[in-house]
Order: C-alpha cells, then structure tokens, then sequence
C-alpha cells in the first residue's frame, strides 16, 4: 500500500541556453529518490550473482562509460557487441541505446538487470532482496511512500540518479558565461572548426542533436549477427533509409570517454579525425553532410585545424562531473 511521500525537489542547475529540463510527470526528481537511486546504482545487489552493479560498467571517472572497446560480461562472460555509452545530460534523450530502441529511461531499467549477460537477475527474486534488506525498505517508502518494494520503483529511482547526471561545468562552459579568456588561442581556433564542420550534428550546448546518421564507418550495414546490432537504426525501424543510422553521441566529456563509435573500433580522437578526413566510407543511407566531390567523402581539413579541433574537444571536458561526491558511490 503507497502513502503520501513528502517529496523536495533536487536542485538542477542548468544553465542560459539550454532547453528546458525533460522528466516525466509520474516520476520527478526528488532529493529522496535521487539518493536512493544512485544507492541502487553502485550495488551489486540488483545482479543475480550479487557482484555486478550498474557503475560496474559506467564508471563516474570516464564519464559513466568504461572505457573498453567491446565489454566481456561479467556474469556469462560473453562478449558483447557495443560500447558502453556514456550516462551525460540524459535528460534530453530522446531515445536510449546507439539504435535509440527505447524511448526513455524508465523503460530502460529492467533490460540490463535482466538480461543474461548484464546483470541476470530475477525481478521477483530482486523484489524479495530488497524487502529483507536492511535499509532498503525504508528508503523506499521516503522516497515513494511504498510499504513494499516493487520493482518499478527500482526502476523509477536508478532514473532519477541517472537523469540527475548533468555536465555543464567545462573550461567551454566558463568561456560561454565568462568570455574569451576561458579558452587559450589554439582552443578558440578548435571552435570556429568545431562550428564548421562538427556543430550541425553534435549541436552546441548538448554538443549532440539526440539524432542518428550514418557517419561513413562502414559501408555494407545488413549483417545479421548479434540480432542484428550492426545494422543501425534500422534494427528499431525495418526502414531501409536507417541502415547504419547512430545516435548521435555528446561531445561533452569525449576526452574521457574511448573508445570511440558503437562497436569501440577508434581508440583515440586523433583517429576519430582521420576517419572523418580521410576513412568516410560510401553508402546509400551516408549522411549528405559527409558526401564530397569526386569521390571525397569526408571533411577536408586544411593545415592546423585537426590539432586546433582537439585541443577544443578537450576543453568540453568537466572535471567537476567526474568527481562530484553527490554522483559518486555513497557507501564509500
């Protein structure tokens, strides 16, 4: 039986030009439930081997990713077919996964606790877990007014951590609230071709425009292995114009965040560039915006703006978010 919660909002701090912050009306962000959430977040509990937890792949130091190109599992010791993405200003997503194939963090919750190469866990077995725990019960009827612990609410508060995870504190940020000194001539060089070539996608605040596009790293997209993950968003749609189609991935933080793409191929940004400048591959569904003349697909750099363009891209990273105790694991 539900009770009333008294519930305190949490205090986002989001700042000018941003839009305005997206959580669904049934489950707001509250000061209770965000702790409970990333309580839940940093326990291996919700693993059916009780020794995997969700930061056990998306760890604060690289930006809630882990910093492997393909992810053995730690329960059935599978590999598996992409990179963990990183967890940054989620809020604004309108789709999850590199396919986009689910619609919001609520729904996504159960899919890795599940999943027999995730975490393995029985829901029902999860639920009896959390009613015998310790502390648990308790900290679920603050934050949601339960006497019981039922998994939706497992569900609800790993999404108010998760979508609590803002990132808008990098030397970029201070450039844009304080002025030009924030950034050093090269890296002020990196923005204008940043602007130029990058900023139609990754679009500038979010540094993403939560879309997907066929980048041009590969050109054949109908592989049928790993239930199809190679073939994009197509995967979601069945709509042959998706094929090798990518949600479009945040720059903010990309510094920490290798390996690079949905399958971790680039190790390092340097080889991100090349790819862009020398390695776009032709396709049907190729992205208008990578398709050169005569054959030359790609961004055409001229002599100085790759080393400018990382030197930017560095300057997106936020130390504050990587460190931040209030993200970090509570029972340390």
């Amino acid at each position: 039986m539900k009770a009333c919660a008294e519930q305190k909002t949490y205090p986002f701090n989001i700042p000018d030009g941003i839009p305005s912050f997206r959580e669904p009306s049934y489950n707001k962000v509250s000061k209770a439930g965000f702790e409970l959430g990333r309580k839940l977040f940093y326990d291996p509990i919700l693993s059916g081997n009780n020794k995997v937890s969700c930061a056990t792949c998306h760890v604060q130091s690289l930006a809630f990713a882990d910093g492997k190109s393909l992810r053995t599992s730690d329960v059935s010791g599978v590999e598996l077919g992409r990179t963990v993405p990183t967890l940054i200003n989620i809020a604004w997503a309108d789709g999850l996964f590199w396919d986009g194939g689910v619609p919001n963090l609520e729904f996504l919750m159960q899919a890795p606790i599940e999943h027999p190469d995730e975490m393995n866990q029985n829901l029902m077995e999860l639920e009896k877990e959390l009613n015998d725990h310790a502390l648990y019960p308790m900290l679920f009827k603050e934050a949601f007014g339960t006497d019981t612990v039922a998994f939706p609410d497992v569900s609800n508060a790993l999404s108010q951590f998760v979508r609590a995870l803002l990132s808008f504190n990098s030397p970029y940020d201070a450039f844009i609230k304080e002025g030009p000194t924030a950034l050093n001539a090269q890296e002020k060089t990196g923005y204008d071709v940043y602007k130029k070539n990058c900023a139609s996608c990754h679009s500038e605040g979010l540094f993403t425009d939560n879309d997907y596009h066929n980048n041009g790293i590969d050109s054949v997209y109908d592989f049928d292995t790993l239930l199809g993950m190679y073939k994009g968003r197509f995967r979601i749609t069945l709509d042959s114009a998706d094929f090798g189609l990518y949600k479009t991935p945040t720059l903010r933080n990309i510094a920490l965040s290798a390996p690079y793409m949905h399958d971790g191929r680039f190790a390092t940004l340097e080889e991100v560039l090349d790819h862009y400048e020398k390695g776009v591959k032709g396709s049907n569904t190729l992205d208008a915006r990578l398709r050169g003349k005569e054959g030359k697909n790609g961004i055409q750099f001229e002599k100085g703006e790759k080393e400018a363009l990382l030197a930017f891209l560095k300057s997106l990273t936020d130390q504050a978010f990587v460190t931040n105790e209030a993200f970090s694991n509570p029972n340390n």
